[in-house]
């Protein structure tokens, strides 16, 4: 399909509305239309660990498929034990090293058509990583849950949960347990969740280039939730009927929105399927559907239809994140998240001059 049509979709209202009243139903203010999101520099943060070299097959994919350009970056953080003349060799030794390995990283990824560069900077990582990023206009940053501690009890490691809540932009997180495998990675299968708002629609353009990239299959879903009723004890018989009728109702207009949104999508690029999910916990059924479809890659917005864009992510898409079984991309506006600043401007970098070029290649 061409960029024009897949754009076209992001300013349409909708609304989870009877369709033969959508033309009368006036546009949403209280959620404005998201913008089209464009791509452009890609940042793939690298620790040392095999872990965090598992996000490079993915980030140099999506990179790929998007038309941007790919930074590998490494933090090197300076422990404490590091001091004195002493101290000074085996940090020289430490940044050599280091050096090295990106190096090493960058040679063996395939050319990308926009470039690649690899960064070395110090300091605390989640903070000189989310400076690097907003310094540099960075449109997406792909990082793994865990890193050279590997895997814990926690879903996510604690550098890995910062960048989410703070890094500007987009992000692709992909799960140490994926991160893991050897073989290179193939999104053939793309979930897409929506909930009738134009936020979550407005991711569908970059879904559908990655699936054109990877000639791959694209699921709409809408999830129906189960309807809030007032509850003191079971249901009476007039609760019972009034719960089905909503779950018909909504069932019946999310139908006809896929549908919708089906048709002014051109198939040629590629394979688009929809489904509706009735009488579901919207988290528990999107876990579910990942399974049971075998996807590959979930795209979904930071924020839909009652989302607070003054956090880092909606409730739905913070489940999907920290509970992540498949790699998820969330996509958000970088004027809508900005990074914090909680160190005076300037990242120590520690990169060779030459590697500073915006065209260096490997």
């Amino acid at each position: 399909m061409t960029t024009a049509s897949a754009e076209s979709i992001l300013f349409h209202p909708h609304s989870l509305c009877d369709p033969l009243d959508a033309d009368r139903m006036a546009p949403r203010a209280e959620v404005p239309p998201a913008k089209a999101t464009s791509f452009h520099e890609v940042l793939a943060c690298i620790d040392g660990s095999e872990l965090g070299s598992g996000v490079l097959p993915h980030a140099q994919l999506v990179a790929q498929a998007l038309g941007a350009r790919l930074t590998l970056l490494r933090v090197l953080e300076r422990g404490a034990d590091v001091g004195g003349p002493q101290g000074s060799l085996e940090w020289g030794i430490l940044r050599r090293e280091a050096r090295a390995h990106l190096d090493r990283l960058a040679a063996e990824l395939p050319k990308l058509e926009k470039g690649l560069r690899a960064e070395l900077i110090q300091g605390r990582a989640a903070e000189q990583i989310c400076r690097w990023a907003e310094q540099h206009a960075i449109d997406l940053t792909v990082l793994c849950s865990h890193g050279a501690r590997g895997l814990t009890e926690w879903d996510l490691a604690s550098t890995a949960r910062k960048l989410i809540d703070r890094i500007p932009g987009s992000l692709l997180l992909v799960p140490a347990a994926i991160a893991m495998r050897t073989q290179v990675p193939s999104y053939r299968r793309i979930l897409v969740p929506l909930d009738g708002s134009a936020r979550a629609e407005s991711v569908i353009p970059v879904a559908l280039r990655v699936a054109a990239a990877q000639d791959a299959k694209v699921f709409l879903v809408h999830i129906v939730p189960i309807p809030e009723m007032t509850r003191i004890g079971p249901l009476d018989a007039e609760g019972v009927e009034l719960e089905r009728r909503v779950v018909e109702h909504n069932h019946r207009i999310a139908t006809a929105y896929l549908d919708r949104i089906r048709s002014r999508l051109d198939q040629g690029s590629a394979r688009i399927r929809t489904r509706v999910v009735r009488d579901g916990n919207i988290r528990a059924r999107l876990e579910r559907m990942i399974r049971d479809e075998r996807i590959d890659l979930v795209v979904m917005s930071a924020h839909g239809y009652s989302g607070r864009t003054d956090w880092p992510c909606g409730s739905v898409t913070e489940h999907a994140v920290t509970h992540a079984t498949t790699p998820v991309f969330v996509i958000r506006e970088r004027s809508k998240h900005r990074a914090r600043r909680d160190n005076p401007p300037g990242t120590p970098s520690l990169s060779r001059p030459e590697q500073s070029d915006p065209q260096m290649t490997q």
